[in-house]
């Protein structure tokens, strides 16, 4: 995927729902998994769909979240949205987060420019920022697909339904 493709797929999912993130199971490649929607008003249906960030050979995380809040969301209850809705603190239990500030791909990223280098193939860096979340991924291509509805984004925790 040339740059300014894989810029224009990362501002598709601007400000929708991160629902997870990280390795996939076989572990060398990076996944996003996004519930996106539009205005009901366009009749475009909700999707959920899997950035998948094909060799990747960094995943960096850390959080957004600020040292007060996270002191406020040690409580268990947080976990689950039922039992810490009401709760003051950060409700992890929503289990998604905003795209927001949203991705943006590092152009001339010297650690991408030396595992092309050091493999022979193409590679890139983008940065993902959520409300919880600062990533930063280097790998070589990204492949995009649609989820099954089994793995629709839940319906009752404002505002992904």
């Amino acid at each position: 995927m040339d740059p300014d493709e894989l810029q224009q797929a990362l501002d598709e999912v601007f400000d929708q729902a991160l629902l997870h993130h990280g390795f996939v199971d076989y572990m060398r490649d990076y996944q996003l998994v996004i519930h996106a929607t539009a205005d009901p008003r366009t009749g475009i249906a909700p999707t959920t769909l899997r950035y998948l960030f094909r060799h990747c050979v960094q995943a960096h995380c850390t959080t957004t979240v600020p040292p007060g809040t996270w002191r406020d969301s040690l409580d268990d209850r947080l976990i689950t949205y039922e039992t810490g809705v009401n709760l003051d603190g950060y409700v992890w239990g929503v289990n998604w987060q905003m795209l927001y500030p949203g991705a943006t791909l590092i152009t001339d990223s010297p650690a991408a420019r030396d595992w092309a280098a050091a493999i022979g193939i193409d590679f890139h860096e983008v940065r993902i920022q959520t409300n919880a979340h600062d990533l930063a991924l280097i790998f070589s291509d990204l492949h995009i697909e649609e989820l099954p509805p089994e793995f629709q984004g839940p319906d009752y925790k404002f505002p992904i339904q």
